[in-house]
């Protein structure tokens, strides 16, 4: 290879005479150019990445725009709900009277007891469902039981599909066993802090479905949730 001797200054060029129509194409190469190797794919997020990004899958989605339809019918009963119900009633009540220290006092005519009282052990009340999951209970048990009826030989195959045509999703689909010629099933609809969840029996023309209390958190189980 022949050196090059000629100056630096005879080689240079000045800016200005860069012709416009040159660094129009510049500007445009480097918008194209992803450092993948030319035509830009590997840049663009797929499907995962966006679903990722929206925070739930499009089936996700879905489910939960049809347990707000469902439930629709139960806004009014939710707001009535939650209205103030005013003082409490001050008439006769069940309970006895009560001293200044929280004993009951005696009727007239009354002896106490030889022996002392003993408190009762403490019980904790059952769970239970708010008034917006028990009106919602009913619109689910409704098109389930509809939809159930008319599957003949109830399979869990067949329940599966049927719920499935319904809008509830696999993920929520739980417990699903054949006894005999009918198929039980657990169906987890909690949203919202809500408990709901529905135990069904597909059986043809004697499908039921009953509302159930299930866990306040954490992962549903078929023998955790507890009757309404």
């Amino acid at each position: 290879m022949t050196p090059i001797t000629a100056p630096i200054g005879t080689l240079a060029r000045p800016r200005r005479a860069l012709p416009a129509f040159a660094l129009a194409a510049l500007a445009l190469t480097g918008c194209g150019s992803d450092g993948s190797g030319g035509d830009g794919s590997q840049g663009k997020p797929g499907r995962s990445a966006e679903a990722s990004a929206t925070g739930s899958s499009p089936e996700q989605a879905a489910f939960e725009a049809m347990l707000a339809k469902v439930a629709q019918p139960c806004s009014t009963t939710a707001e009535a709900s939650s209205a103030p119900t005013g003082e409490a009633p001050s008439g006769p009540t069940d309970q006895r009277p009560t001293g200044s220290a929280g004993e009951e006092s005696l009727a007239p005519g009354e002896t106490p007891p030889d022996e002392p009282i003993e408190p009762g052990a403490p019980s904790e009340p059952a769970p239970q469902l708010s008034d917006r999951d028990q009106c919602a209970s009913v619109q689910h048990e409704q098109r389930i039981i509809e939809a159930l009826q008319a599957v003949p030989d109830p399979t869990p195959a067949k329940v599966r599909k049927s719920l499935n045509g319904l809008g509830y999703i696999d993920e929520r689909i739980h417990g699903l066993k054949q006894d005999g010629t009918t198929t039980r099933f657990h169906l987890d609809l909690r949203e919202h802090g809500g408990r709901l969840c529905e135990a069904g029996v597909a059986a043809g023309e004697q499908t039921d479905v009953t509302p159930c209390v299930a866990p306040a958190a954490g992962e549903f189980t078929v023998n955790e949730p507890e009757w309404a």
